[in-house]
């Protein structure tokens, strides 16, 4: 099934000639090939591995492939959407091999994840990986392959336990955990034996050269794109924010050695740029970096913008932008209310808010498109008319402007200050508060899912014995009532659904990541924790999150 997508690829490398002994090696996205080529860290790391010639790598989609070894070694998957789960183990069993790694003998090849879902909590997926890389893959990859490489010729057993000791390097069949009840909270987590460290580090890389694209083609989601990261990480640390704290510490592409460069190398073959990274304005040198690309020769450039800091919405930026043929911009603001932006360490104020939209529209941009939160912990009522207050009084400073305000439910991430939080029970209700008050004063409301943030909730916070879940869901469906189904099957083997996700946790139990370590020690986590509480007032019943601690 190899098809014509790959033709329309320009490659931005020049790909290795494999040596006759390379380990072959399929490289999977388990999405749609549009999806999966525009996902940067998939480039990046199938360009890696295509660059050796130690390795044979084929890539493999849900609807084509390339030409596939008949008997791959190592088989990869880079998962940057929880629900995608379903595709790798529809992908496992095309390739015939077992989707649990304790069903796999030496006759298979090692199967390993990657990417934010797995390095964020890799506990719910646990059983379908030999392997988990935690962390930047920069130099995780390369030290993965040599590995391997030493245990080639091994028996599987021999391959994971020499993997482990690679920092970054997760073999979740290693380690043993044990709950307080079959139902209950997690009591520990231990390796299976004295040589296998006892907690795995996240990798980071510390380079200042950061990634760009390798590949351009019509057949992306984004058409023709290319994209640099300008930044990683973000300096801010919202204290529910996954993409800030699992990705410290904040970094930048260097100016001069690797950001310019890199454009120019890819507005070669294309004239859609996408500047990538979570707070790109935040770039020291970001406005020389908008000087280079407002140049003349780049007139014909489209250039798109990830999302912008508010504060630093200038004229100067939105006119580049409106010249570069971007109309709209996007900025997280979370709240209305100066109180749940202390809160979540949001540092900002309504003024610097309206300033930006006034700012865009100055410069010509034509809409703005806001992003909030509901059911933050703390929030009350009139936090949430204080953001429809702040959307009408945008409103009225920017008239013309077309706004929106996308907002979802607050869940609750590991490694981040607010792990120990629920999903707040009310926070639908409050989502169509939003809806009500905002729809009649012509703001385009866009809430997500509700029902998505559930299962988010319990990917997120979910511990080796949601895999069963996952296995029994997949044959239900993918909807919420799938999940809820699974969960009365497995009624009395599992904590119920409530406990996942609901629950606030106590900060003295054993986390199902707590043998993971992310880029800040649990001790900071919770001084982060006891800040963000001394600003929640004492607030009604329904606001008190329910304590979930099982012992």
């Amino acid at each position: 099934m190899t098809s014509s997508v790959f033709t329309s690829e320009r490659l931005l490398f020049t790909p290795a000639n494999p040596d006759t002994n390379a380990i072959p090696i399929i490289f999977a996205f388990p999405n749609e090939y549009s999806v999966g080529i525009t996902s940067l860290g998939y480039q990046v790391v199938w360009a890696t591995l295509a660059m050796r010639d130690d390795v044979q790598v084929s890539r493999l989609f849900t609807d084509t492939h390339e030409q596939l070894p008949r008997t791959p070694e190592i088989v990869g998957f880079s998962i940057s959407w929880e629900l995608d789960y379903v595709n790798i183990l529809n992908l496992l069993e095309s390739l015939e091999i077992p989707i649990l790694a304790t069903s796999r003998d030496d006759s298979h090849p090692i199967i390993f994840g990657g990417g934010p879902v797995l390095t964020a909590n890799p506990e719910p997926f646990a059983a379908f990986f030999d392997v988990i890389l935690l962390g930047d893959g920069e130099n995780l990859l390369g030290n993965f392959i040599e590995a391997y490489k030493e245990v080639r010729n091994a028996s599987r057993q021999t391959q994971l336990k020499r993997l482990a000791q690679i920092p970054g390097i997760y073999i979740p069949s290693l380690y043993e955990v044990e709950y307080h009840s079959i139902d209950g909270a997690v009591k520990s987590i231990k390796p299976i034996c004295p040589e296998i460290p006892a907690v795995v580090q996240k990798q980071t890389y510390r380079g200042n050269t950061l990634s760009a694209s390798t590949v351009v083609t019509e057949k992306a989601a984004w058409e023709n794109i290319y994209m640099v990261e300008v930044v990683r990480s973000c300096p801010e640390m919202c204290r529910f924010c996954l993409a800030s704290y699992l990705t410290l510490p904040f970094r930048t592409a260097s100016l001069e050695d690797s950001l310019i460069p890199a454009i120019a190398k890819g507005l070669e073959v294309t004239n859609r740029l996408g500047l990538l990274g979570a707070s790109v304005t935040q770039h020291p040198e970001f406005e020389t970096l908008l000087d280079y690309i407002s140049q003349p020769k780049y007139d014909d450039v489209r250039l798109s913008i990830a999302s912008v800091r508010t504060n630093t919405v200038t004229v100067q930026l939105a006119e580049t932008l409106t010249k570069r043929d971007t109309r709209s911009l996007t900025i997280a603001v979370e709240s209305g209310s100066e109180k749940i932006r202390q809160i979540v360490n949001k540092k900002l104020h309504n003024d610097e808010i309206i300033q930006a939209a006034v700012n865009a529209k100055a410069g010509g941009l034509k809409s703005l498109k806001l992003y909030g939160m509901a059911g933050i912990p703390g929030e009350e009522t009139e936090d949430l008319e204080q953001t429809v207050a702040m959307m009408r009084n945008i409103k009225k400073a920017a008239p013309g402007l077309r706004l929106t305000y996308g907002c979802s439910t607050f869940v609750p991430k590991a490694h981040t200050p607010f792990q120990w939080f629920g999903v707040n029970r009310q926070a639908e209700k409050r989502l169509q508060f939003l809806q009500k008050q905002l729809k009649p004063q012509g703001i385009e409301f866009r809430p997500e899912s509700y029902n998505w943030s559930i299962i988010q909730a319990l990917l997120s916070r979910g511990d080796r014995r949601v895999s069963q879940l996952l296995q029994l869901t997949r044959d239900f469906g993918d909807s919420l009532g799938s999940y809820k189904r699974a969960f009365k099957q497995l009624k009395g083997q599992i904590p119920d659904l409530d406990y996942y996700v609901h629950a606030e946790w106590s900060t003295e139990q054993v986390l199902p990541w707590s043998h993971l370590q992310g880029p800040l020690p649990q001790s900071t986590l919770l001084k982060h924790l006891a800040e963000a509480k001394s600003y929640i007032n004492p607030s009604p019943k329904e606001l008190q999150p329910v304590l979930g601690t099982r012992n």
